[in-house]
C-alpha cells in the first residue's frame, strides 16, 4: 500500500477508535520524532500523551460547563489581597480539595459585595479541575426546582441527581425568604448530604438570623447542626468590594498619588477590611 493510502487508512482507524487528537497531531508528531531520530515507542508515547492531555482538558471544560457557574472566576485571575479573611496557606489547602474528599463543608458569611460568590466560584472551578463533579445554584433556585420536582412527582429523581455531585455550592442563602415547603425541601438536601457529600454555602446573614429564611427555629437549628459539623466557616467582614471600587473610580481619578493615598488608607482600616476564619466541630 502506498504511503498516502496508509495515511488515509490510519486516519480512518483513529477516527473509529475515537482518537481525534491523534488524527490531528500524528503528522506533526511523526515529523518531530523523525528529526529527533526517536524510535517507534517514543513516537507512540508522545502521540498517546497528546491524546490523553486533550481528553483531560475536555473533561475539565465539560465539568465546568455542567457546574453552571454564573461567571467564570479562577484562582489565577483572583486578587487574594481582597480576601483578608483568607491567608495564602488556606487558599492553597482548599485548592487541594481535600475537604471534598473528606466530605466536609464550607460556609462563607458576609455582607453583599464582599466576594463570597466570587470565592465560591473559584473553589468550584478548582474542584472541577481536580476531577470532582460540581453544581452551582442559588438557594431560591434550588428550592423552586425541588418544589417543581415534587409537583411533577420527580422529587426522588431530583434528589438522586443532586447526590451525584461531589460539591454542591448553594449561593445566597438568606437573600430571598423561602416558602415553608421550599425551606423543608432545602433542609432535606442538607440532611441527605450529611457526611456523604460536600456543601459550600454563602449567606449574607449571621446564623442567628437564619430563622428568617427557614421559618421554624427547630428546623433551622437542625439544619445548622448538620451543616456546621465538619465545617470551615469564613466571615467576609469587610466592606463591599464593588462599592469600594465604585467610590475609587468616582472620586479618585485625578492623580496617581491620590489613588495610592486612598488605597493605603483603605488597607489600614482594619475594622472594615478584616475577616475571620473559624473551624467548628471537626
Amino acid at each position: 500500500m502506498s504511503r498516502p493510502g496508509q495515511e488515509i487508512l490510519l486516519e480512518e482507524t483513529l477516527r473509529q477508535l475515537r482518537l481525534p487528537t491523534m488524527v490531528r497531531e500524528y503528522r506533526e508528531t511523526v515529523r518531530q520524532a523523525t528529526e529527533a531520530h526517536e524510535g517507534y515507542e517514543a513516537f507512540l508515547l508522545a502521540l498517546a500523551t497528546r491524546e490523553l492531555e486533550q481528553r483531560q482538558t475536555n473533561q475539565i471544560q465539560r465539568r465546568v460547563r455542567e457546574a453552571h457557574f454564573p461567571l467564570l472566576k479562577t484562582l489565577e485571575t483572583t486578587d487574594l489581597t481582597k480576601w483578608p479573611g483568607f491567608d495564602v496557606t488556606q487558599v492553597r489547602a482548599y485548592a487541594e480539595c481535600q475537604y471534598i474528599g473528606r466530605r466536609e463543608n464550607m460556609i462563607l458569611l458576609g455582607k453583599h459585595g464582599t466576594g463570597k460568590t466570587h470565592a465560591a466560584t473559584v473553589f468550584g472551578v478548582v474542584a472541577c479541575r481536580r476531577g470532582y463533579r460540581v453544581l452551582f445554584t442559588t438557594a431560591a433556585h434550588l428550592a423552586n426546582t425541588l418544589i417543581e420536582a415534587r409537583e411533577e412527582r420527580q422529587l426522588k429523581r431530583e434528589l438522586a441527581r443532586l447526590s451525584r455531585y461531589d460539591l454542591l455550592i448553594i449561593d445566597e442563602v438568606g437573600y430571598i425568604p423561602l416558602s415553608t415547603e421550599g425551606a423543608q425541601l432545602l433542609f432535606q438536601v442538607f440532611s441527605d448530604r450529611y457526611e456523604k457529600g460536600s456543601l459550600l454555602v454563602t449567606s449574607n446573614l449571621a446564623f442567628a438570623q437564619w430563622t428568617s429564611v427557614f421559618g421554624e427555629a427547630s428546623l433551622t437549628a437542625a439544619l445548622l447542626d448538620r451543616l456546621t459539623h465538619h465545617c470551615a466557616i469564613h466571615e467576609f467582614g469587610w466592606e463591599s468590594l464593588r462599592f469600594t471600587d465604585s467610590l475609587k473610580r468616582k472620586f479618585l481619578p485625578q492623580t496617581p498619588g491620590a489613588r495610592e493615598t486612598a488605597a493605603a488608607g483603605s488597607e489600614s482600616d482594619g475594622s472594615t477590611r478584616r475577616g475571620r476564619s473559624t473551624r467548628v466541630r471537626s
